[in-house]
């Protein structure tokens, strides 16, 4: 195993560097589309590069027996405690609304791209991705994620036809159905996302001649249900236009932080995947206030309120859930309850996060 890895590691700095290379050097050129590594017509070479895979035995129901349209759940992660204690509340609600009616959703992966195992790996179904090179992520660490996702779709074994793209700091509160049809993806749209207000940017990477640029959809890569098929295309050129785009001053400053999920929009649209437009996909408190038809909850902004129940946000209040307070260590069990007043989608947040908390053994070790 130790030879294994060792070639495995230098495998994808090359992988990585040659791609950085065709891109700093052919700018307008085609983004090459196939997936890096060896050939697949190799067996000998797949095996002796096959990266550290550990999947529970359950962690998919085949297709057999069954007439639903599963899809595969995939969270990509850092070993930071922040992100792990958010990806071990994500898969304890994975597992509570997995098999219930209504449900499509298959296996769960973690792909963690620390590049070594971490003390969770008989807790959570998790493929180990190596990182990027040492800074080739130029301190923007989310591009680890189009090449967690190149590596997994190429050496995994993926039994469904569709994948779910979430991420840690979602916490599913129904079950999920395949939101995806004929032949489109199915995503959130972010109202920050906005191709037309940036054309000007985007024609780098999506010329005239790929179509109006209102053929970008104002997605990210997560959440979305997508072909399998379609997202192994997807992802080369997702990591590509993400890394060409961090290096490009200009489009750096126009996207910040959000510059991969523009990255995954625009490759997305260059492949002719489009996508249905799921505003019912997930919900973001502190904003939207109740759960509704909604089947995530994705936690990312602050939560405030002084004790009347008011939101104090911009100001940390004397009621509070922010995960950016657990960056250092998981959140305690028993969280303290919004004070009455509170929207429904906190509280229901709150609730879930301490039964995770209760439930999942050896929380805060």
């Amino acid at each position: 195993m130790g030879c294994g890895n060792f070639f495995f590691v230098v495998l994808v700095t090359f992988s990585v560097a040659l791609i950085t290379y065709n891109i700093i050097i052919s700018a307008n050129s085609p983004l090459q589309q196939e997936l890096p590594g060896p050939s697949r017509s190799s067996s000998s070479s797949s095996l002796s590069v096959d990266p550290l895979i550990k999947m529970p035995v359950d962690r998919s129901r085949g297709k057999s027996g069954s007439s639903k349209r599963l899809f595969h759940t995939a969270v990509t992660a850092s070993d930071s405690v922040y992100n792990t204690w958010q990806t071990r509340i994500m898969y304890y609600w994975f597992k509570k609304f997995q098999n219930q009616p209504g449900s499509e959703m298959g296996g769960f992966t973690r792909i963690l791209h620390s590049g070594k195992p971490d003390k969770y790996m008989d807790e959570i179904p998790t493929f180990v991705a190596q990182p990027l090179p040492a800074g080739m992520d130029r301190g923007y660490i989310v591009l680890n994620r189009p090449w967690a996702f190149v590596q997994w779709l190429q050496h995994a074994n993926i039994k469904e036809d569709y994948i779910l793209m979430s991420e840690p700091d979602h916490v599913i509160v129904k079950p999920i159905p395949n939101l995806a049809r004929d032949g489109l993806g199915s995503a959130f749209p972010f109202f920050y996302i906005e191709p037309k207000k940036y054309e000007t940017v985007l024609r780098k990477y999506y010329p005239e001649d790929k179509g109006p640029i209102t053929n970008i959809d104002p997605i990210g890569n997560s959440p979305v249900i997508v072909g399998k098929e379609a997202l192994k295309k997807i992802a080369p050129t997702w990591m590509n236009v993400s890394l060409a785009m961090k290096k490009d001053p200009e489009t750096d400053k126009a996207f910040g932080w959000v510059l991969e999920m523009y990255a995954y929009a625009v490759s997305s649209a260059l492949h002719g995947v489009g996508n249905i437009l799921y505003k019912d996909f997930m919900l973001q408190p502190p904003w939207d206030t109740t759960v509704g038809k909604k089947f995530i909850i994705h936690y990312t902004y602050g939560c405030d309120y002084n004790m009347k129940g008011e939101l104090t946000y911009g100001k940390i209040g004397e009621w509070r859930f922010d995960k950016r307070s657990y960056d250092k260590a998981p959140p305690p069990r028993n969280l303290s309850l919004p004070p009455p007043g509170v929207p429904e989608s906190v509280v229901t947040l709150v609730k879930m996060v301490n039964e995770a908390t209760e439930n999942i053994p050896n929380w805060e070790s």
